[in-house]
């Protein structure tokens, strides 16, 4: 029962990360100059998957412009919008059912940052005959997610979406196997949430209660969901400490003298830097110019341009922002700010 197709998430709002994904979709985000998306495509594809089908917003062209059809992976994949608005991560597969058919697939939140491969856990699915498999982390907040339910035996139960109460402290990761029709089988028995939504949990449940075989899975190596601007931050300062060389530059980019760059770094393409300090933890995006100012742990996006003496730290920076020079005697500070943007001074 191989594995040759999967479902990544691409949609929804991503309301904590605003500003930015009012005009980003929040999967395009960078991670170490990659949008964050490009990281779950290499993981699925790297497990043995061959065709990807891939939710969008109504009306999304963002994600097809910049994923194209999949020949860069030497893969498929294709585009479906979710109907009638988000109604969550369960309707999103079920949106999906026309191109999966009959056959098992995986579901993979393209939010989720995995260190390691999961080539071990498709094994482990294709070898056991399951129904589902699930993944599990440890994490310090799991009352944010699905949380798995044991019985005395270390026997998995059930799966409670966001309780009040965990009670444990693992997460049900976004990473999900599924053998062939059971899925939209418990999708057509499972009602919305209080919250409106179709529960991934809830499909979970089903399976747990009507005999399903459901396997479980600890994740040992580092897990995040980037649904925080800290989460994203941290997977980039992780990303960027695994790269083979602590510093890159892009060839097309031009680092003065002056410039001091403490690793880890990554300088995207067609930058200019004079006269400033990078680093650590910083990736720079393509097009942008940094003169003058200082930057640690923070993901620039592509042609932002800073030229004024400022040190930038923990931040997120969009696409084509700029920080210019004061005039000496000018006390009051100019502004041009988009909707819900965070200004510290």
């Amino acid at each position: 029962m191989l594995i040759k197709k999967a479902i990544l998430t691409g949609g929804g709002r991503a309301t904590r990360l605003y500003p930015l994904t009012t005009t980003t979709n929040k999967h395009l985000l960078p991670l170490a100059n990659k949008p964050m998306i490009f990281h779950a495509i290499e993981k699925v594809v790297e497990a043995g998957v061959e065709e990807i089908f891939i939710n969008t917003n109504p009306g999304e062209e963002e994600l097809q412009k910049h994923i194209g059809d999949g020949g860069h992976w030497g893969i498929s994949i294709k585009f479906f919008e979710q109907t009638g608005g988000p109604q969550g991560i369960a309707h999103v597969v079920n949106e999906a059912k026309r191109f999966i058919g009959d056959d098992p697939f995986m579901f993979y939140l393209s939010d989720n940052i995995l260190f390691g491969g999961i080539k071990e856990l498709v094994r482990e699915f294709t070898k056991g005959g399951y129904d589902c498999m699930l993944t599990l982390a440890k994490v310090p907040d799991p009352s944010r997610f699905g949380v798995p339910v044991f019985d005395e035996t270390l026997s998995l139960v059930d799966v409670v979406e966001k309780p009040e109460t965990p009670p444990n402290d693992f997460a049900v990761t976004g990473i999900y196997l599924y053998g062939p029709k059971v899925f939209f089988e418990a999708f057509n028995n499972i009602e919305k949430s209080a919250r409106g939504e179709y529960e991934i949990s809830s499909i979970h449940s089903y399976f747990l209660k009507n005999n399903k075989k459901v396997g479980y899975k600890e994740i040992t190596g580092w897990w995040k969901d980037t649904g925080k601007v800290e989460d994203l931050l941290l997977a980039n300062q992780l990303l960027l400490e695994k790269m083979d060389a602590a510093i890159k530059i892009s060839p097309t980019s031009l680092v003065a003298d002056n410039v001091k760059l403490i690793a880890p770094v990554m300088i995207g393409e067609n930058c200019q830097l004079e006269n400033c300090i990078i680093g650590p933890n910083v990736t720079v995006g393509a097009g942008s110019v940094i003169k003058n100012a200082a930057i640690e742990n923070s993901i620039l996006l592509s042609n932002v341009e800073i030229d004024c003496a400022v040190c930038v730290a923990d931040s997120l920076i969009g696409k084509d922002v700029k920080f210019v020079k004061k005039e000496a005697r000018q006390k009051k500070h100019k502004l041009i700010v988009g909707d819900k943007t965070i200004i510290e001074i």
